[in-house]
């Protein structure tokens, strides 16, 4: 894995945006697998403040939650509106449907999308459990998109988006750790000391199922963007 350390978020996304733009320019990259949180909104904002037309590119968002509707003001697909999309138009911007009526039959409309689209690039964050999407610890390696049942430390993270934790979704839709390593090249973004031992178990730990991110030590081009402290747990640096 490619590690890139700097001074905070601010640059941090500035770097992410530099790789985007070098995978459009050097690589001819046209679809992006797309990430929502905290993590990349300073990417999406050097994304939104530059002149790159991304009028003729493909986004592929990794998850949505259950029960939401498109224009529900929790819901990712108004998150990534508000951040990228209204902003910066791409010809097609894609994120499961949370309101869909058949679990199995969403799963694999957005496995075929995943197909037709092949990701260039793919936007990470990383949980503090280690989770990458959705995929909390215990997901296969092959997984695909699938619904999933959220575990209680991701609901408690996620509730400071919501009034009380009774309107937290506990259940969502997300492109499986098979969906995300098909991607031909990987940026994750991390931040902050809460992200610590999440990174150390996907960098130096084993390749296990119990830290879902370290699967990513199988792909061949990663790059991790993250700040000092995020990293002061690796003994490699």
């Amino acid at each position: 894995m490619n590690i890139i350390k700097v001074k905070d978020q601010a640059e941090g996304g500035k770097k992410a945006f530099e790789l985007i733009q070098s995978a459009m320019k050097e690589r001819n990259a046209k679809v992006l697998g797309l990430a929502t949180g905290s993590s990349p909104i300073t990417m999406y904002e050097e994304m939104v403040n530059s002149d790159v037309d991304f009028s003729d590119m493909v986004a592929i968002n990794l998850d949505e939650y259950v029960g939401l509707s498109e224009t529900d003001s929790q819901s990712y697909r108004v998150f990534m509106n508000e951040n990228l999309f209204n902003k910066k138009p791409f010809k097609n911007s894609y994120v499961p449907n949370g309101m869909a009526e058949n679990a199995e039959e969403e799963c694999a409309r957005y496995d075929s999308i995943i197909e037709e689209n092949p990701i260039d690039l793919q936007i990470l964050g990383i949980g503090t459990n280690g989770h990458i999407g959705f995929n909390e610890p215990g997901t296969p390696f092959d997984s695909l998109t699938r619904k999933v049942d959220l575990v209680e430390s991701t609901i408690e993270s996620n509730k400071r988006f919501f009034e009380k934790k009774e309107d937290v979704p506990t259940q969502a839709y997300s492109m499986g750790i098979g969906s995300i390593l098909k991607a031909k090249e990987i940026v994750l973004v991390a931040y902050g000391e809460s992200k610590v031992n999440a990174l150390k178990g996907m960098i130096e730990g084993e390749i296990t199922e119990d830290c879902p991110a370290s699967a990513l030590q199988k792909h061949p081009n990663v790059t991790v963007i993250a700040d000092e402290a995020a990293l002061s747990g690796l003994s490699s640096l």
